[in-house]
């Protein structure tokens, strides 16, 4: 016959002990496989490459419906990756005119982006380019573009009568020149 001495008196304070100690443990465990995890699996928006998109046949329509020249690189490196792209006509567009985008991974993985459209110059920098301020000019393929450096993003700018060009991002000046350079 075997007696458990000690155990009708102390049970209750006993078992509270271990489950408190069993959930600690566990929790423990469960935190170190989430943070193995963590440390293997690609977590970062880096490690994920942007969706590439076609651009060429869109840009082609959207040079029929422009009132203005509207402008798409051609023969850039492949190291440029296009990643977004849409025109709106003025009467879809909620006040932003005729609207050309045209966004980039640049080679040094930064955004670049084409903005054109036929709303004032002034307007398309506010919306595009919070905070800026004139910063000097580029002369790029025979042409004065003026740069314009914002809170966070910096711009080339030029005007072609009722269209305005905003090559823009978080890109270099010489990125967005190379930008510009390819412009056809």
């Amino acid at each position: 016959m075997s007696h458990h001495v000690g155990v009708a008196g102390d049970s209750k304070g006993l078992r509270g002990r271990q489950t408190v100690r069993d959930m600690v443990l566990s929790m423990l465990a469960v935190g170190g496989v989430v943070w193995i995890g963590y440390l293997f699996l690609p977590h970062d928006a880096d490690s994920v490459p942007p969706l590439k998109v076609e651009y060429r046949v869109e840009a082609a329509s959207a040079k029929r419906a422009a009132p203005y020249q509207l402008l798409a690189p051609q023969g850039l490196s492949d190291k440029w990756r296009a990643t977004s792209v849409g025109y709106q006509p003025a009467a879809q567009s909620n006040g932003k005119g005729n609207a050309w985008h045209l966004g980039f991974v640049t080679p040094s993985g930064q955004y670049a982006a084409v903005e054109q459209s036929d709303v004032p110059r002034d307007v398309l920098l506010s919306d595009k380019v919070a905070g800026g301020r004139p910063d000097g000019t580029s002369d790029v393929a025979g042409r004065t573009w003026e740069r314009v450096q914002g809170d966070k993003a910096r711009a080339l700018t030029v005007q072609d009568g009722v269209g305005t060009t905003l090559l823009t991002g978080t890109a270099s000046y010489d990125e967005l020149a190379e930008l510009a350079q390819a412009l056809k």
